[in-house]
């Protein structure tokens, strides 16, 4: 199916046709399906659509019974959440038009009762699937089940959508990571999706795990691999419905909304932010002179609503080809590593956590054995001491399992972090001009204007703060007394530190076992031999 002519008549449901006004006169009168929107991304989604798409008829969000918690339970709790503040202020009622469908896409249809797919095929005409395992060490038919398999049943069940103007696939921008130049076009994977589907349902867990090396080849992780996948599944669909792919790269704080600073998931680099913050990570493999692709929230999610409503604009000699768009950081907008880092430890003395643990002072290193052996000593050691004092004091212990997590985290992220992409999104950025100037105001993808790092790093030291780990700011004036005081305890104990290394450095020198000792000894007692003739 593909989109319909820009000055058809409007058919029920679907008033504000492309083409005719802007943004949200498109979205105006339409139904919406959103797969993931319980996540990070899936929340500011579902916040601007209601925002500043108002005329938006229905929302219907896919959502999993977790825990016991009836899906329309888990909406009802996203209410009392920071990100819907401004809109419930705004708007009082506009949760309202999110109606949650119990389901799951790891299921045949979704998982959808049949009421629930009559009104998903009768009325939707708009998908984002966003929905995804972002476990990178999920086992590999795990991760095939979740985002590859998972992807074709949506795409099949999407096919029968009689409204379907635009389904937008959400992707990353390091699925094709074995790639120095990312363009924005499909990269065929080594393996076939169906192949790899099929060895899943027929081969045990066990061994498929076994043979995950040949078959994800460079990959560094599962996660990448099966989104890899999934994409060459959503490029044979491109005859059979209007869709386009969007690949985000490290979703970072929300710029400026709803409010800057907002995030709630610990991957990637608010995780490292907060566990240095915390005093808990002292080193990380880190190529300072890579560039870190960042992209706010808030831009990426503005980027989505764009390429849902951009497709409907596309010619059939456009949309030959799967539209493909790099949602990732452009010239002007990037970022060294170092410079993140430089920023972000300055911001993290400034507006210090609450419950530090030790004077947050780690560093980037690209040598192997001088970052293992800094997380030796400065971080396993310190865990199982702490570990070891709240095992006498009959309390709970957490620092090793803690340390644990962060070395399975950072040896992730440190393929990432050690590499550098040339990731080519003309097309991406090139939809940010192309809007009325209303458009551009409200869904702003900054791409000309340098965003202030300085302003940025401060918002995302206080965002994750606040919003992850829900320290209010009242409580900085005693943060700051602590973190001054753990100061000087850890220069103190660093001198101390090197004072000990250089004693027992002398010590094993004057030991008589240190053979250079032995010989220069031996040099001295050794009897004189006077030869004569």
């Amino acid at each position: 199916m593909g989109p319909r002519p820009r000055n058809a008549p409007a058919v029920d449901g679907e008033a504000g046709e492309a083409g005719v006004g802007g943004v949200p006169e498109f979205y105006a009168g339409r139904d919406l399906l959103v797969t993931g929107a319980t996540g990070f991304m899936g929340k500011v989604l579902l916040e601007k659509l209601l925002r500043c798409c108002p005329d938006v008829r229905t929302i219907y969000i896919l959502v999993r019974h977790k825990r016991g918690v009836q899906p329309r339970a888990r909406v009802d709790a996203m209410a009392g959440l920071p990100v819907f503040e401004r809109l419930l202020k705004e708007r009082p009622d506009a949760l309202n038009k999110v109606k949650p469908l119990e389901g799951d896409v790891n299921s045949a249809r979704m998982g959808l009762s049949a009421a629930d797919q009559r009104t998903v095929l009768d009325n939707v005409s708009v998908v984002f699937h966003m929905a995804a395992s972002l476990n990178f060490k999920s086992p590999i038919k795990e991760a095939v089940e979740d985002n590859t398999a998972g992807t074709q049943r949506v795409l099949d069940f999407c096919c029968e959508i009689k409204k379907l103007v635009s389904l937008v696939y959400v992707s990353t921008a390091f699925c094709n990571c074995e790639q120095e130049i990312l363009e924005e076009k499909v990269y065929q994977p080594r393996v076939s999706p169906h192949y790899i589907m099929k060895l899943c349902a027929e081969k045990s867990s066990a061994e498929i795990q076994a043979m995950a090396p040949s078959l994800m080849g460079s990959h560094p992780n599962t996660y990448t691999f099966t989104k890899q996948l999934a994409e060459a599944l959503v490029d044979e669909y491109n005859t059979k419905m209007p869709l386009s792919i969007a690949r985000p790269s490290i979703v970072t704080a929300a710029l400026r909304e709803p409010v800057p600073g907002w995030v709630d998931s610990l991957n990637g680099p608010t995780g490292i932010l907060i566990a240095s913050g915390k005093g808990v990570l002292r080193s990380m493999m880190c190529n300072d002179n890579t560039h870190a692709e960042l992209v706010p929230v808030d831009m990426c999610i503005n980027a989505l609503i764009l390429i849902a409503y951009k497709r409907t604009l596309l010619t059939a000699e456009e949309t030959a080809k799967t539209p493909v768009y790099n949602v990732s950081s452009n010239t002007a907008q990037r970022i060294k590593w170092s410079e993140i880092i430089e920023i972000g430890r300055e911001h993290i003395h400034k507006y210090p956590f609450e419950m530090v643990l030790w004077y947050p002072d780690g560093a980037t290193r690209t040598n192997w054995l001088t970052h293992t052996l800094i997380v030796f000593f400065f971080q396993t050691l310190p865990a199982y001491f702490i570990d070891l004092l709240l095992t006498i004091a009959g309390q709970k212990t957490f620092m090793v399992r803690v340390q644990r997590k962060i070395a399975a985290g950072m040896g992730v992220l440190q393929y990432f972090t050690m590499r550098e992409w040339d990731f080519r999104n003309t097309r991406a950025w090139a939809l940010w001009p192309s809007m009325n100037a209303r458009d551009r105001q409200t869904f702003y993808l900054n791409n000309e204007v340098p965003v202030d790092k300085e302003e940025y790093m401060k918002t995302v030291v206080l965002g994750s703060r606040q919003y992850c780990c829900k320290e209010p700011l009242s409580s900085l004036p005693r943060a700051r007394r602590n973190i001054t005081i753990l100061y000087y305890v850890h220069h103190t104990f660093v001198f101390l530190f090197y004072v000990m290394c250089g004693w027992l450095a002398f010590r094993a020198m004057d030991s008589p076992y240190n053979p250079m000792r032995s010989w220069a000894v031996l040099g001295q007692v050794a009897p004189r031999v006077t030869v004569t003739s």
